[in-house]
């Protein structure tokens, strides 16, 4: 058995892969810092490629997530999907959040990719610093372990 010495006891195991990241350019300063973290962390984990790709809004996430998911080469190992949505005084907020929501789920189960899903509908910009600013509590970072653990599952049950 290999004993573990502190530095490698600290160390998440590598994970090779191909990563894509869709990120909502609306509310840029709250989205920018999840994508920041996101990405660091999947390059710490070891992921092979971490792509970018911004687009204007929270709505226009899924077909850029679903054009991702088709691609076969590279084939990604999972789509992180990031975007903050603060509800105004009309029901748009919460319409763009259930759309977003039903069709990450779909493109997930239909392309049997794991899709991330970050994109957050918040009251206001405090729950937005809570979330997105806060090194200790970044979402960009859990997205990007929740795609790494998914990938890793995903293998491990396609082999």
């Amino acid at each position: 058995m290999l004993k573990a010495n502190k530095t490698t006891a600290r160390r998440p195991p590598r994970s090779g892969g191909h990563f894509a990241i869709v990120a909502s350019s609306y509310n840029a300063r709250f989205v920018d810092s999840m994508v920041k973290a996101a990405a660091k962390t999947l390059k710490a984990a070891g992921a092979e490629t971490v792509e970018i790709v911004r687009v204007p809004g929270a709505f226009e996430i899924p077909v850029v997530a679903s054009t991702l998911a088709s691609r076969t080469n590279p084939r990604v190992s999972a789509i992180l999907c990031l975007g903050v949505i603060l509800r105004g005084a009309t029901t748009h907020a919460q319409h763009i959040g259930e759309s977003v929501t039903q069709a990450l789920v779909s493109i997930q189960i239909q392309r049997q990719i794991p899709v991330i899903h970050e994109v957050l509908l918040l009251e206001n910009p405090e729950q937005a610093r809570e979330r997105c600013l806060d090194p200790e509590h970044n979402r960009g970072v859990e997205a990007a372990r929740t795609a790494l653990d998914m990938a890793r599952i995903l293998r491990q049950i396609q082999t």
